[in-house]
């Protein structure tokens, strides 16, 4: 395979990358070389993708630090492996994985903001508790996230997020343990190789703030600052671009019609998405800590982050009562 970088990136987003991720020609070539060479040799790896869309996409995550770049597609790859319900079978044409979709759970927006970014709609008060499960709710993640992965525009350009908290309610909580939350945070910062540029969110039910409250301890400080909290979307609507925003929440264009424009994106990258199960690690060379998805701040002794001592949040979670 040629080792020579034909990448579709434009002008204007080769100098943001280079100014923002130290990416030009010569950087770029240098570490797609070492980062083939360090998968061939590397005992843990199996099989791996090595095209250069999959490479530079942590690369670029982690702004072409190469060493970095290795422990994150190395981590990346034993998390695919230990939470298969999240990055396996990732096909958006199973009856749940349609229903959630054509429902607007989870979709992006069609086009591109005035800085190149793609923007993510979530409105989790579409999930029913009652109808799916966690692992139905890690797979469309996965599905949606992956799918504009493979993107190396989105790459370097990075996302905007804007979550509708409507109709959530405590029954949700039941979802996950404080421990898989933990998880599921840490990870979806410093795991996945996307750049989260801003968080906006909106309607947050008052008997879930503290949830929120203790969500926002998990995160750097570097995101935190990105997220903005609305109380109605019509104050969010004064404060973003709501061009970009589906048309019951201020734009022109109606959700159900950018719903379907992503869906041709969901159809294009299928079979990648698929694919991409082929990855695999030796699992037995991992610490039991690494194949844990273990975090710091679930250390023995180490509370310094959370300010709700997991265990009580445990059995109250788990003892809610289910309408």
């Amino acid at each position: 395979m040629s080792t020579e970088y034909k990448g579709p990136l434009s002008v204007e987003t080769r100098k943001i990358a280079k100014d923002e991720l130290r990416e030009d020609d010569n950087s770029r070539a240098q570490a797609l070389r070492q980062m083939r060479d360090w998968i061939e040799k590397n005992p843990k790896i199996i099989s791996c993708r090595t095209d250069d869309s999959f490479l530079l996409r942590f690369l670029r995550f982690k702004k072409f630090s190469v060493p970095m770049a290795q422990e994150a597609m190395e981590r990346y790859i034993l998390l695919r492996q230990t939470v298969k319900i999240a990055f396996h079978n990732l096909d958006h044409t199973l009856p749940k994985m349609a229903h959630l979709i054509d429902n607007g759970y989870l979709f992006a927006v069609p086009g591109r903001d005035k800085l190149g970014r793609r923007w993510i709609i979530g409105r989790p008060g579409v999930f029913d508790p009652y109808k799916f499960i966690n692992e139905d709710m890690c797979r469309v993640h996965g599905i949606v996230y992956e799918t504009l992965m493979e993107d190396e525009e989105n790459q370097v350009r990075g996302f905007v997020h804007y979550a509708d908290g409507a109709g959530v309610s405590l029954p949700y909580l039941t979802l996950f343990t404080p421990k898989e939350a933990v998880r599921i945070v840490k990870n979806g910062e410093r795991t996945l190789p996307m750049r989260h540029k801003e968080v906006h969110v909106i309607n947050v039910p008052s008997s879930l703030k503290y949830v929120l409250d203790w969500g926002m301890t998990l995160i750097s400080d570097k995101i935190k600052k990105r997220v903005k909290i609305y109380t109605t979307a019509e104050e969010a609507a004064n404060n973003l671009d709501v061009s970009m925003l589906p048309k019951e929440y201020g734009g022109t264009i109606p959700m159900s019609e950018m719903i379907e424009s992503f869906k041709k994106e969901l159809v294009a990258s299928r079979q990648q998405l698929m694919d991409n199960d082929n990855m695999e690690v030796r699992l037995e060379l991992f610490s039991v800590q690494a194949k844990e998805g273990a975090v710091s701040a679930l250390k023995s002794g180490n509370q310094s982050c959370n300010p709700y001592k997991t265990d009580v949040l445990t059995g109250s979670f788990r003892k809610l009562e289910v309408d």
